[in-house]
């Protein structure tokens, strides 16, 4: 296929590489897109991402919706811009840290820091591998950070990812706590309390032993994190498989995905209907136990008063 023959960017996409073409009409110069996009992100930040419209986002602006779209076609194309500019480029110090392993620990932590800055980014659907500037320069800084260990190409990216998605985990679930926290005026330990009390009401020994053992030994109300134990052994394990690469031992590449049936990728609607079956018969079962377990309950305590 020659260049001529290549198919068009979305304007999305074009927008963000700043190849898109610009109106033909329109307010000159008291708009443009990045006038735009800082307006919607200003009020996703004040009000969340639900407060962001095209008619919204032309009323901060003082102009009519059809003046965006001008500009900005699609709500997409205007949410895919957002979440660019908000994430920005991944930080310069982080390449002052001693080793890979440092390297990726400090993007890891930047990462978090823009899920609490703009929690909305989280909302987003992820439709595919990102293919704008900065999103591009946070895979590129990861693939960096492992540039000089013996890992493949597929490795660093599977490595670099394996941190993305982790850093995008901690974040969820530290900006719902922060909300939580603004919502309610509870400080984050309060709120971690209140959360323990519930679990402590609602968890019988009897049906979850192990999660009950968990929350007497205190697991919610812990200064420990969690999250930062879990990163720190992603990272000790792909510490342990480099050390074996420099040793010269070879691992077989891992192909399948998931394990999953083709079926229940594509959403085969036969498939969908043998698991809801499977769900409502775990549904039965799970009730039938309970049932068991109130029955040996009140045997003990008759055999106890007899």
């Amino acid at each position: 296929m020659t260049d001529e023959e290549l198919p068009e960017l979305p304007r999305g996409i074009a927008l963000a590489w700043g190849v898109a073409a610009n109106p033909q009409r329109g307010p000159k110069r008291e708009m443009s897109v990045e006038r735009i996009v800082d307006a919607a992100v200003e009020l996703a930040d004040a009000e969340g991402i639900g407060a962001v419209s095209m008619a919204a986002v032309a009323a901060k602006l003082g102009f009519t919706p059809m003046s965006l779209y001008r500009y900005v076609s699609a709500k997409d194309d205007l949410l895919l811009l957002m979440q660019e500019q908000a994430t920005g480029l991944p930080p310069e110090d982080h390449r002052e840290h001693e080793g890979w392993r440092n390297r990726l620990r400090a993007l890891s932590e930047a990462q978090v820091l823009i899920y609490l800055r703009h929690p909305w980014i989280l909302s987003l659907p992820i439709t595919g591998s990102p293919i704008t500037p900065n999103s591009s320069a946070w895979i590129d800084a990861g693939l960096e950070a492992l540039a000089e260990t013996p890992l493949s190409e597929t490795e660093r990216l599977a490595v670099a990812l394996a941190m993305t998605g982790h850093a995008r985990w901690y974040g969820m679930v530290l900006a719902g706590y922060s909300e939580e926290s603004r919502r309610t005026g509870l400080t984050a330990e309060e709120v971690s309390m209140q959360e323990a009390e519930l679990f402590d009401r609602v968890i019988a020994a009897e049906e979850f032993p192990h999660l009950r053992r968990a929350i007497d030994a205190g697991v919610f109300t812990t200064s420990d994190d969690p999250f930062r134990f879990a990163m720190e052994r992603v990272l000790d394990g792909v510490g342990m498989y480099i050390d074996s690469l420099d040793r010269g031992e070879r691992h077989a590449a891992a192909h399948e995905f998931l394990g999953l049936e083709r079926a229940e990728l594509a959403g085969d609607k036969k498939y969908r209907e043998a698991q809801k079956a499977v769900r409502e018969a775990e549904k039965m079962l799970r009730a039938a136990r309970k049932v068991e377990r109130q029955a040996l309950r009140d045997a003990t305590e008759r055999l106890t008063r007899s």
